[in-house]
Parts: structure tokens; sequence; C-alpha cells
């Protein structure tokens, strides 16, 4: 799935945040802080609806300034791996004249198992999980 939206902010404005996994906090949806920021890997902790703290492990797979930052989750032995196969995001970045971006954000992710039969919501959730990230994102810029 995919959405994308111009902020009001310039390109390198705009990197300056995605471009940074420290950042995640502040603009993605659920992520409370992040830990173990290194050149191509960094964790999440996520909470759950209900408070409770979880970890999600993340390689950097393409990292191109200022344009493109997509990341992939590791889900080998973890909680995560018993519902999906696959779990990737996707940052795109186009200047839209000389005071504004467009970014185009991109989930994609494969489910497997009993969580075949949920997959619409799957779907659903991650449609809102990218409109919060950029009403995050646009927040921030607009700040």
């Amino acid at each position: 799935m995919r959405r994308a939206r111009t902020l009001r902010a310039p390109l390198q404005d705009v990197w300056a945040i995605v471009g940074d996994a420290h950042h995640l906090p502040r603009w993605w949806p659920r992520v409370t802080r992040v830990e173990g920021v290194e050149e191509g890997a960094f964790t999440q902790v996520l909470s759950t609806t209900k408070g409770v703290p979880v970890r999600a492990d993340f390689a950097v797979a393409e990292s191109v300034a200022p344009r493109l930052r997509r990341w992939t989750q590791q889900l080998v032995n973890t909680p995560f791996e018993r519902v999906l196969a696959h779990s990737e995001v996707e940052v795109r970045l186009e200047p839209d004249g000389a005071a504004a971006t467009r970014v185009a954000l991109s989930l994609v992710q494969r489910v497997h198992g009993i969580a075949l039969l949920g997959s619409f919501m799957v779907r659903r959730a991650g449609r809102r999980q990218l409109d919060d990230a950029l009403d995050g994102l646009e927040a921030l810029v607009a700040d």
C-alpha cells in the first residue's frame, strides 16, 4: 500500500527527519523510542494499545540521501514471525518547488498462516499507519 502527500518544507528539512532513525518516535505511529541505532540497523520500541512495550528490529535496506530510505523488519524468532512473512517501509522524497516536498510512503507486508484470514484488517491497519505517519511528519515540518 502507498500513501503520498506534499509537505510545505524543503527537501533537506524533510530528509533530516526521515533519514535519521532517532527521529522515528517524533513521527512514526506507536514508536515510543529507538534503540541500537547503527549504520544499517535500529530497534523500535513500540507501545501496544494497552501500553505494553514491544521491540521490533529493523535493517536499513537502502538509504540514498536525500531521496530514499527503506527499512525491513527482522522477523525471525520474534512474535511478529507468526503473522508476517515480510514487512518493509519505504520513504521517497521529491522536491515540489523550492519550499515543498512530495513524500511517498509505502508499506509492503506479506502475511502467512492463520493471519491470511485477516489480511484485509492488516491492509486497513497499514493504510491507517501510513496516514498517521504522514500526519506526524507534516506536524513536525509545520513547526
